[in-house]
């Protein structure tokens, strides 16, 4: 079983003197969540309207800017769409599918490859951009901006990987969930279907993480159409509950609040570089939700942190990203600013 940030109740566990409330700072959800709240009794009561579901597929292609020739399948978060999109790929009778994965990164991408029966192999690239081993793969898969460690893939050399699959009949499967809260990422939406690419593009995009709302369950997928209706199918009727439907047409129709939400985070996620440079410590990433930072004790640091009532991400060293690593997520408040400081003094002294 993968091990994900989130979890309060280990929390708990591991430090039970903390003090309450526990500040999760582990997942790298925005703390600022959209407020337009949908008013839930006729939602709770009856079956989702199909007409609202197509319009919030409409909706998220227009915000995303997602081309004619593509289509926008929603689904209940875009964890359940990884192995439904692996599936897409063109298997052989000779040998299974083969699943290239650009790593350190997420690790439900290759979990997911695995339950589709393909072979999986992690790919470490010198840079970002070097991805042309992965052109030999039937499935590439690219994390972009990457997580853990927020580095940014370029649009040119993705779209060059993208060109080499449509060529063999293979595909790409770029995973956009916190491109929103990175303005130095360029997406590919516009460019799934368009001509020379065919089906050899899926973009999936996440909704809960930049918009604060990860208990809504709503995830995208931007596929050709024949993959989307495959998608549709696998899914089935009313795969999205009606209070998320209406949770993601108020939030994706929000061109204010995304336009400062953007500003707000970048500004935060200043304020925490600086907080962890006086602390000592490095940090990593273009995605202002998370930084992640590197320490040789950074078992220290997530104990010192845990007995704070500070909740982040640590890693064991078989995840690729190493035991050294710690991902921190923007504190929601000036009380968990003050905690954090406080137990970012507390390391440092020690140091």
């Amino acid at each position: 079983m993968i091990v994900h940030g989130g979890s309060l109740v280990q929390a708990a566990a591991l430090f039970p003197d903390a003090p309450t409330p526990w500040i999760d700072l582990s997942t790298g959800i925005n703390p600022h969540p959209h407020t337009r709240r949908p008013t839930p009794s006729a939602l709770l009561t009856r079956l989702p309207e199909p007409a609202r579901h197509a319009r919030l597929c409409a909706v998220a292609a227009e915000t995303w800017g997602v081309a004619p020739g593509a289509e926008v399948v929603a689904a209940p978060g875009t964890q359940i769409l990884l192995a439904q999109v692996m599936m897409l790929a063109r298997a052989t009778s000779a040998r299974p599918a083969r699943s290239m994965i650009l790593a350190p990164t997420y690790a439900g991408h290759a979990d997911a490859a695995r339950v589709a029966g393909h072979e999986v192999i992690c790919h470490r690239a010198a840079t970002p951009d070097d991805l042309a081993a992965l052109a030999d793969a039937d499935v590439a898969v690219v994390v972009n901006p990457n997580n853990p460690d927020g580095r940014v893939t370029g649009r040119a050399a993705l779209l060059r990987l993208a060109e080499a699959m449509a060529r063999k009949g293979g595909l790409l499967v770029v995973d956009e969930a916190f491109i929103d809260a990175c303005p130095a990422a360029e997406s590919l939406a516009g460019d799934v279907g368009r001509d020379g690419l065919g089906g050899a593009l899926v973009v999936l995009r996440s909704f809960g993480k930049f918009y604060g709302l990860a208990g809504v369950r709503l995830g995208f997928a931007i596929a050709a159409p024949a993959q989307a209706a495959r998608l549709n199918a696998i899914l089935g009727p009313w795969a999205v509950s009606g209070p998320a439907v209406e949770y993601g047409l108020a939030a994706l129709q929000d061109d204010a609040w995304r336009n400062a939400m953007i500003r707000r985070l970048t500004a935060e996620a200043a304020r925490l570089d600086q907080r962890l440079a006086a602390a000592g410590l490095a940090a990593t990433g273009d995605v202002s939700l998370f930084r992640l930072v590197r320490h040789p004790r950074a078992h220290d640091l997530f104990a010192a942190l845990g007995r704070r009532g500070l909740w982040v991400r640590r890693f064991e060293a078989i995840s690729g990203v190493g035991s050294d690593a710690i991902r921190i997520g923007l504190p929601p408040d000036k009380t968990a600013t003050h905690r954090l400081e406080n137990a970012l003094q507390e390391f440092s002294s020690t140091i």
